[in-house]
């Protein structure tokens, strides 16, 4: 039998494995700490945002569920309808009977007035009579055959040559020009050289203003007027046209004779002159303003005007004149003839005022001396 030795001390123990060191972390410097502190930040505010809406919308839930559940059940509900019936209108018929059975209280008492009092009727104001129409019953027979039959009956013209005027129809002559229309204005030209060539052509003033009364006797009652003389200032018959009546007649006569300028020159201070710096612009526009139908122009076609104030005096650009002829006619229905009477005219300005007058429908007479 064999014997089995033990050791009698044990085995040593197996030393201990060494640990692995790790590498040391660098220290963090101030750049690093900032942004991981931002980016904690922004993690804290996004998980913050979720928990908030997540509690949203449970609470939302809730809510929803919970008035499902409570919403009240549907009543149907029927209201009586209260109608008072009708009531007979036999109550009012009665009455409306009644009333008409009674007897109406009536008034045979009246106010009479034996005498005129104090406050019965004002007085009367005054009335120009010469603007009345007159009582003439010829004259008004006159009128309303012209008016009928037209002036092929009566007479298209007043007269000829150099007449003024004559007969009863709505045509009338001046210096040989012919026309027609029931407002008529009388534009002159009272210059020294309209003067002078007017005498030049065997036509003095005498003439004209004789030539003119004729033609204002003959116009018909119907027809309305005046008159402006001008030089570069002007002077107006009226302020407006007045009725062709017997009274206005003789007014025109004795202003003709008694306010015609035969100096050659207006002065602004002279009473009823109108101060007027551009010469015969400024008087188409006062014309313009009077409404006419027709304009006898008279003149020798050359116009001067003081645009810059008193000092400097030149010629007028005919696009100026130009312009003043269209604006006679711009308010009115129709064309407004400007009929151009000339004494001794330039051959320029014969060229440009032809031109002119054609486009509104006139006609442009050239007087020269023999």
């Amino acid at each position: 039998m064999s014997e089995i030795s033990l050791p009698l001390q044990p085995d040593p123990p197996e030393p201990p494995r060494p640990k692995k060191k790790r590498p040391a972390r660098p220290p963090r410097d101030g750049v690093s700490k900032e942004r991981n502190h931002r980016r904690a930040l922004v993690t804290s505010i996004v998980i913050s945002s979720i928990v908030v809406h997540a509690v949203i919308l449970l609470i939302f839930g809730i809510w929803t569920v919970a008035k499902h559940f409570t919403r009240p059940e549907a009543r149907f509900e029927m209201k009586k309808v209260v109608k008072i019936p009708p009531k007979t209108p036999e109550h009012r018929m009665n009455v409306a009977k009644h009333e008409a059975m009674t007897p109406k209280p009536t008034f045979n008492d009246k106010l009479v007035s034996t005498r005129p009092v104090e406050f019965a009727l004002p007085e009367l104001p005054q009335v120009n009579l010469d603007q009345m129409l007159p009582l003439d019953p010829s004259q008004l027979i006159s009128d309303q055959v012209n008016g009928l039959v037209g002036s092929a009956a009566l007479g298209a013209g007043l007269g000829q040559g150099l007449s003024g005027a004559g007969g009863t129809g709505q045509g009338m002559s001046f210096f040989g020009v012919q026309t027609q229309g029931q407002r008529i204005l009388l534009l002159f030209d009272v210059s020294a050289s309209v003067v002078n060539k007017a005498n030049a052509a065997g036509i003095p003033l005498e003439r004209i203003q004789e030539e003119t009364i004729k033609l204002i006797g003959g116009l018909p009652i119907a027809a309305q007027f005046s008159i402006i003389q001008f030089t570069g200032n002007y002077m107006p018959f009226t302020e407006e046209l007045i009725a062709a009546t017997p009274g206005n007649k003789n007014l025109a006569k004795q202003w003709v004779q008694e306010k015609w300028v035969t100096s050659g020159s207006m002065s602004a201070a002279t009473s009823g002159v109108v101060s007027n710096l551009h010469g015969v612009v400024g008087v188409l526009q006062r014309a313009t303003a009077m409404r006419p139908d027709v304009i006898f122009l008279i003149s020798d076609a050359s116009f001067q005007w003081r645009p810059g104030g008193a000092g400097g005096l030149s010629n007028i650009p005919y696009e100026e004149i130009r312009k003043a002829v269209d604006q006679v006619s711009k308010g009115s229905q129709a064309k407004v003839p400007i009929h151009f009477i000339a004494f001794e005219p330039k051959a320029d300005d014969v060229s440009e005022w032809s031109r002119l007058v054609r486009r509104t429908g006139g006609e442009f007479r050239e007087l020269k001396g023999e």
